[in-house]
């Protein structure tokens, strides 16, 4: 563990805090739209479940592996005194974005007839962009114990 710890030192040192966290990011991201896209591709393909409906499922399946990443990992909060009150920031800002990705979804595959999962893929770009700053001035803004 602590040869892990002294290579992230190292790799955080030499790409700066900024850029590390915007990785971090992106990969506690890319696990959670992982989770939801396989999610909603078994859904659909297995589930033969209607694919506006199986959007909205697997969005909510990921919302557990997004928070825990993005809390302990990408913003590195181990605070745990308030963490119902920041998982209840966290679902609104989740519950503001499973609205835009919903009408995302169905704007880009009933209007613009792109493939639902092309689809899901250019509302998840969007949407991520959007929540990295909610996440870090509004979910895990920094706070005292």
């Amino acid at each position: 563990m602590k040869r892990f710890e002294d290579l992230h030192k190292t790799f955080e040192a030499k790409i700066g805090g900024r850029t590390s966290k915007l990785i971090r990011y992106l990969i506690s991201g890319g696990t959670a739209a992982a989770v939801n896209w396989g999610t909603l591709f078994l859904l659909v393909h297995i589930g033969t479940m209607h694919y506006l409906t199986a959007s909205v499922v697997s969005f909510l399946v990921s919302i557990g592996a997004s928070f825990t990443m993005q809390k302990f990992w990408t913003f590195r909060d181990n605070l745990v005194h308030d963490i119902h009150t920041q998982f209840s920031r966290y679902l609104v800002v989740i519950l503001c974005s499973l609205l835009l990705n919903t009408v995302l979804v169905y704007l880009l595959v009933e209007i613009a007839h792109v493939w639902y999962l092309t689809s899901q893929v250019i509302a998840t770009v969007i949407i991520a962009i959007t929540n990295f700053f909610c996440y870090k001035h509004f979910v895990f803004k920094e706070r005292t114990a």
